[in-house]
């Protein structure tokens, strides 16, 4: 299941990376290059809540196996494609497989964990995210800058490939979640959107847009930022996203052994460590400081994930595909805004602004996880009483 978060991951954020090359390779300017992740996170938007709801019956590990392999076909095709609307076309296909993978991850992996370790569990499945950015991304970056992009994206599914036939043979029988009874899809869709207009949700999906939005207005375009600041391109890029994904590895495993403890001051530290990367970003220039306010970067924002899926499966217990659901789609709002946002900057000259706003959206998105004590408890429900 890590395994499958890594490729969808390092495809998804691969063109940051790739931007000079893939707009040398297809002709359009770098801008409409770092659009490929606001397209990508529109149709993963739009498509997930009906989509889950849909496939409620189909067994979990059928499920998840049947959306690896599409998009394993998606990156073959995006290998040999041969213009920029049909390289946008094969991602869109893996968008659509996208939403609906990450629905189902989290709260499968809870279902196979003991119980109270669901906080754990999902930590573990998320480890293939940081994976993608400790290895995916920067030797994606490092294999499509010496032998071509269109080799990165065949690579990536050759991975697709693997990772279908590991969950087939290795991820044990989970029965689907939907009745036993035929049900129509519009019945499954209004279930699905009564869940969107859940209360306990609504902060959890809050902080993960605000917050989303920020970093990705300026994670998309981290190779112009670090090129102008720290003069790194190339093997130096790949270098320093190599050690921002590290960082996050790390983050994310000492995450999962506190989050379902204490996970509101879980995630006010992650959010605060991002908050600050981001305000030294903007201030300093000398290349030390770039290079650590960039790997603290990596290390907060890589562990959010953790916390915020954890609230998911905590505040929405017998409707956790539903609730994640939900989740999926405000992130995918998150990061198609924020591309969207950064390449409207970037093309109109400020890329300097980038880490500012990244800075307060991030302040804005903590101080609403804090407010909400019901997703975000300072303590677990049963720690003080245990005490």
């Amino acid at each position: 299941m890590a395994t499958s978060s890594f490729v969808f991951v390092t495809a998804e954020t691969l063109p940051v990376g790739l931007l000079p090359e893939i707009a040398g390779g297809l002709a359009v300017p770098e801008a409409q290059v770092g659009l490929l992740l606001t397209s990508y996170a529109a149709v993963a938007a739009v498509s997930t809540i009906p989509l889950t709801s849909v496939t409620l019956q189909v067994r979990r590990h059928t499920l998840m196996a049947g959306l690896v392999a599409v998009f394993a076909v998606s990156q073959l095709v995006a290998a040999v494609a041969p213009t920029f609307l049909v390289l946008t076309g094969s991602r869109l296909i893996a968008a659509l497989a996208h939403g609906v993978f990450w629905s189902a991850l989290a709260p499968a992996a809870a279902r196979l964990a003991p119980a109270g370790q669901a906080g754990r569990a999902t930590s573990l499945v998320f480890v293939g995210n940081s994976l993608a950015l400790v290895l995916g991304v920067p030797l994606g970056t490092a294999l499509g800058q010496f032998a071509g992009w269109r080799v990165a994206f065949a690579a990536l599914g050759a991975a697709g490939v693997l990772s279908t036939l590991a969950l087939l043979r290795a991820l044990p029988p989970l029965p689907a979640l939907g009745p036993p009874d035929r049900v129509r899809v519009a019945d499954q869709v209004r279930t699905a959107w009564r869940t969107v207009r859940s209360r306990a949700l609504t902060p959890v999906c809050a902080v993960t847009t605000v917050l989303v939005v920020g970093h990705f207005a300026a994670y998309t375009y981290i190779a112009p930022l670090v090129r102008r600041d720290g003069g790194l391109a190339g093997a130096g890029l790949s270098a320093l996203l190599l050690g921002y994904g590290a960082a996050g590895l790390a983050a994310t495993l000492l995450v999962g052994r506190a989050v379902d403890r204490r996970p509101g001051a879980v995630l006010a530290g992650t959010v605060g460590v991002v908050a600050l990367s981001l305000v030294v970003l903007t201030v300093a220039r000398a290349d030390v400081a770039m290079v650590l306010a960039v790997l603290a970067w990596g290390a907060g924002f890589t562990a959010v994930p953790v916390c915020l899926q954890s609230a998911v499966l905590r505040v929405a217990p017998d409707a956790q595909d539903a609730a994640s659901a939900v989740y999926v789609v405000a992130f995918q709002i998150g990061i198609g805004g924020g591309a969207l946002l950064g390449e409207r900057l970037f093309d109109a000259g400020r890329l300097d602004a980038l880490p500012p706003i990244a800075a307060v959206l991030a302040v804005a998105a903590g101080a609403v996880g804090l407010s909400a004590r019901r997703a975000f408890p300072l303590r677990a429900p049963g720690l003080a009483s245990a005490r």
